[in-house]
């Protein structure tokens, strides 16, 4: 069952990242393309834990980990640029 799950799933999650994509070079207005870009970051965390569960390896759960915490920050200090016009004040 899980093997005939799991290639679904990744295709659907990569058909994510292509709208997300688009969404991030087409966006109308930068809040868009800052949403985007933190939706292909959980999307992107989705993908490379399906990989963890398809290959049965632990250290792309890590590398999840890692992507969920730069996302994060980048996600933070991009808003925090939008609203104050600085990062660091």
């Amino acid at each position: 069952m899980l093997s005939t799950a799991l290639p679904i799933a990744l295709m659907l999650v990569v058909l994510a990242l292509m709208m997300n994509l688009y969404r991030l070079t087409r966006g109308p207005r930068l809040p868009d393309r800052v949403l985007a870009l933190d939706t292909m970051y959980v999307n992107s965390i989705a993908l490379v834990a399906m990989f963890g569960l398809w290959l049965d390896s632990k250290t792309y759960f890590e590398a999840a980990l890692l992507i969920a915490m730069l996302g994060f920050v980048s996600t933070v200090a991009i808003c925090k640029y939008i609203l104050r016009g600085d990062i660091i004040e």
